[in-house]
């Protein structure tokens, strides 16, 4: 597993520039910002983030269910900090869907993102219904599964190894910095509220400067990692910039009507592991479907 990875040298050196970039944009945040700012643990909090990344690639395919499994696990436990009442109610089913996922994702990854979606449709309407905290939030962690098993689904593709590995990178790599892009751009440039009362901190600024970072990343990276033409590099990149925008907005509205900030504290500076894969949940459907249909 370990070699597979070490043979793919694209994706090590850009994974190596990913580490400059952080060092660098660290060295900077410590300079000219307080020790508490919110800039700068933001930016360190990648120090955190990025090696269990690092790992799931470099045990890949294994590391890639494992990482799974760790998201799902520790988003269970955000979420039964808010549940109405006694928590076994969300536990006891959150846990029998891990196991699910677990035991489909070994073997048919593809009846396991039917099965979810069966599943999440089944929640939402019983949420529209009832219109309950603890119904949304079962409804929160049924999402949050489909999204992530399209990330074992992109193992399963027919294309080789070190092409898949590289396509795993791409979608990490867009996600995060199109977020980090969004979040800068936001608080030097923002001035527009694109959703006030959803989010307050949103911009069109800090929009369309993770645009324009997940556009230049998309085509960097891609014609590095030799994963597609450049028309549709451009393409992907603005569709994945848009669909970390809306998957970090439909969290943002679910955490308004919970009346809370984050999901948690587990990351300085980020809150929870939703606030922080709100992104991904999005942004790894799209590649996935785009791939299937345009490869």
């Amino acid at each position: 597993m370990v070699l597979s990875f070490l043979e793919n040298s694209e994706v090590l050196y850009a994974m190596l520039l990913l580490y400059l970039m952080l060092a660098m944009a660290s060295t900077g945040v410590g300079f000219y910002t307080q020790t508490n700012s919110p800039l700068r643990q933001q930016v360190n909090a990648w120090w955190r983030i990025f090696p269990v990344l690092s790992i799931s690639l470099f045990f890949y395919p294994l590391g890639l269910v494992l990482l799974t499994v760790l998201i799902s696990l520790l988003a269970q436990r955000e979420l039964a900090l808010h549940y109405i009442g006694s928590r076994w109610k969300l536990h006891v089913p959150c846990l029998l869907l891990v196991i699910l996922i677990t035991g489909l994702t070994l073997k048919d990854t593809a009846r396991l993102s039917a099965v979810l979606f069966c599943l999440l449709l089944l929640q939402a309407l019983y949420f529209t219904l009832r219109q309950k905290t603890n119904s949304l939030l079962l409804l929160l962690f049924l999402l949050l599964c489909w999204g992530l098993s399209f990330m074992p689904r992109l193992i399963d593709l027919s294309l080789p190894t070190q092409l898949k590995q590289s396509w795993l990178f791409y979608l990490f790599a867009l996600t995060a910095l199109n977020d980090i892009a969004q979040f800068i751009s936001g608080k030097i440039f923002g001035s527009h509220k694109v959703a006030e009362r959803i989010s307050p901190n949103k911009t069109w600024e800090g929009v369309v400067g993770g645009m324009l970072v997940s556009l230049l990343s998309s085509i960097t990276l891609g014609l590095f990692l030799k994963l597609a033409y450049l028309g549709d590099l451009i393409i992907l990149g603005l569709l994945l910039s848009l669909a970390g925008f809306w998957g970090d907005l439909f969290f943002s509205c679910t955490k308004r009507y919970l009346n809370i900030k984050d999901f948690s504290k587990l990351i300085p500076g980020h809150g929870g592991i939703l606030d922080r894969v709100d992104s991904l949940v999005f942004t790894a459907p799209v590649l996935y479907f785009w791939i299937t249909l345009t490869l």
